[in-house]
């Protein structure tokens, strides 16, 4: 019955999809046990996928002698449990905290919990290198910091500490105003000059006036939506 589980010179269709479950199953289970660490910021069923795909489809690639049959199945096989785990997931909550962990706090009110530490798997200066990255220097400033499922670490600073935006004060503010490119590399972009309203002498004009340059010196230009152009040379 357990016959796949050796090395034989064939295997039927049953035995490669029997071999594929117990793999995607125990793969799973070995990734829970390393820990988030390992997931490298992917969700625990994509982290399996990811890697049971590359190493089905790499044999059968590199090996002339082993034959496309048991890759195709396998394959069909994992995305299929990719699927159905994705629905499970979804649907039962109970599973969805088994297989992806609840976060783990690593710091509680500017304190840091060594037991979440431990729990997590990583050392304090793991830790002291995600709060640099977040440009966060005083420990005592934090909150909250989560170890997260996919490895990254959610960090709330204590509101005194927050920075001061213009909702603070409700201060009017107008609205987002993404640039344009008009110009990259010495090219025009002349899709996005018509969206800006413009045209090709307007923008040769403007450059003359303004920055005495020509089209071939600049490695960017971008407009706004007040036709005001940000020029950077090569």
């Amino acid at each position: 019955m357990l016959d796949f589980f050796h090395g034989q010179e064939s295997l039927s269709g049953i035995e490669w999809i029997l071999r594929s479950v117990v793999t995607f199953i125990f793969l799973l289970l070995a990734v829970k046990v390393m820990g988030s660490r390992a997931i490298s910021q992917l969700r625990l069923l994509d982290f399996v996928m990811a890697l049971m795909l590359g190493n089905i489809i790499a044999h059968p690639l590199s090996d002339h002698r082993i034959g496309l049959k048991g890759s195709v199945i396998s394959t069909i096989v994992i995305i299929v449990l990719y699927l159905i785990g994705i629905f499970l997931n979804l649907k039962w909550t109970w599973l969805r905290n088994t297989i992806e962990s609840s976060p783990i706090p690593l710091i509680k009110e500017g304190e840091i919990s060594y037991k979440g530490l431990k729990k997590a798997r990583i050392s304090i200066d793991t830790l002291l290198a995600e709060l640099r990255k977040e440009k966060i220097a005083d420990i005592k400033k934090v909150a909250l910091a989560f170890w997260e499922s996919d490895g990254k670490i959610s960090i709330f600073l204590d509101p005194q500490y927050e920075a001061i935006t213009p909702s603070t004060y409700q201060l009017q503010t107008e609205p987002f105003d993404l640039p344009r490119t008009l110009i990259k590399e010495g090219k025009i972009d002349y899709q996005a000059l018509n969206q800006s309203n413009k045209d090709e002498e307007w923008l040769i004009n403007m450059l003359k006036v303004q920055y005495k340059t020509e089209i071939s010196e600049i490695l960017l230009t971008t407009i706004d939506n007040k036709s005001n152009l940000q020029v950077f040379l090569y």
